[in-house]
């Protein structure tokens, strides 16, 4: 039965998008979902896989049809046929992928925007910043930088609130200070400092991101977040977790000879665990306080007191983070 070329044609379409609709919503390369972020961010993935997985099927088979159509026949000693160019058909390979990347453009901008990346104000700006080695020890030098955008209701760099939130405040503010290798979390309402990060599930939740040395990178998957810590220029991530886990904290810029090392958790509780957590830390900060003024300092808290100040954390948080460190290792 000889089936016309137009139908084989459309049945070939049809299976070929198909089967690229299917890929795109089941290729498995993105990690759980944890942040209502997370969904905007894989919906844009699973278009592109969907189009590329298309333009892969569309490109092979010409070829491998080619291939068992136009085979040399045995005997056949003759030259192919000489084409000189094909006008309408470069047009068409040309308008399509640059259609297909104008759509892909708009709609990353639509989640941007969504997602509160966007801030119109803030486009071409670059705070001076500049960062030099010190001679010795190799130690970093920071040379703090002001920014031009302190008033507005979001930060050029990093993630803010979405446009609906964008006037109202987070349940949750955390300072995260990143510097050659731990990311150190400060939680201003209650002073608590600790080397990883605990936050509520369902909750606004604003980190203020500032790097102390080099250029870090916070970078979290589950999340879909990835944000440049800049030394001088502070950096906003806003985000709402959605799922009860524990999460890698990892700095994903080349910031040293040890930046493998540079990692930490993200925990999300519920609201009483989360309670539970803070309320231990305050008691153990409280618990510190006396302990530290009843006897001399440990050796290695004094050890470490001369680098806390050349980094720019104090007595307070760097007796919280030894406590933290002594927990970890007696476990």
């Amino acid at each position: 039965m000889n089936i016309p070329t137009n139908i084989l044609t459309m049945l070939a379409g049809i299976a070929l998008t198909l089967v690229s609709l299917w890929y795109g919503k089941n290729h498995g390369l993105m990690p759980v979902e944890a942040s209502s972020d997370a969904a905007l961010i894989d919906g844009l993935f699973d278009s592109m896989m969907t189009i590329s997985m298309g333009i892969f099927l569309l490109v092979e088979g010409v070829l491998v049809i080619c291939l068992l159509k136009f085979r040399r026949k045995p005997g056949d000693e003759t030259d192919g046929p000489a084409i000189d160019g094909n006008i309408p058909l470069e047009i068409v390979w040309t308008a399509i992928p640059a259609v297909i990347v104008l759509v892909i453009g708009v709609y990353s901008f639509d989640i941007y925007n969504q997602m509160g990346g966007f801030d119109p104000e803030a486009a071409g700006d670059s705070a001076v910043v500049q960062v030099a080695m010190m001679p010795g020890d190799g130690a970093t030098q920071m040379i703090e930088a002001q920014s031009k955008h302190r008033g507005h209701n979001h930060m050029a760099l990093g993630i803010g609130a979405s446009p609906e939130n964008a006037n109202h405040p987070a349940d949750l503010t955390v300072d995260v200070v990143g510097m050659q290798y731990a990311w150190i979390f400060t939680y201003p309402e209650s002073g608590v400092t600790a080397g990883e990060l605990h936050v509520p599930v369902n909750k606004d939740i604003r980190i203020n991101l500032q790097a102390k040395d080099v250029i870090h990178a916070f970078w979290l998957p589950e999340f879909r977040l990835k944000q440049d810590v800049i030394p001088g220029q502070g950096t906003e991530l806003r985000f709402v977790p959605t799922r009860i886990g524990e999460y890698p904290i990892i700095c994903a810029e080349l910031c040293g000879p040890y930046h493998g090392g540079m990692n930490s958790r993200l925990y999300v509780q519920t609201q009483a665990d989360y309670d539970l957590w803070l309320q231990s830390q305050v008691a153990s900060q409280a618990d510190d306080n006396q302990t530290v003024a009843a006897a001399n300092e440990a050796p290695d808290t004094r050890f470490l007191a001369a680098y806390a100040e050349r980094v720019g954390i104090d007595n307070k948080a760097l007796k919280q983070l030894h406590a933290h460190h002594s927990q970890v290792h007696s476990l």
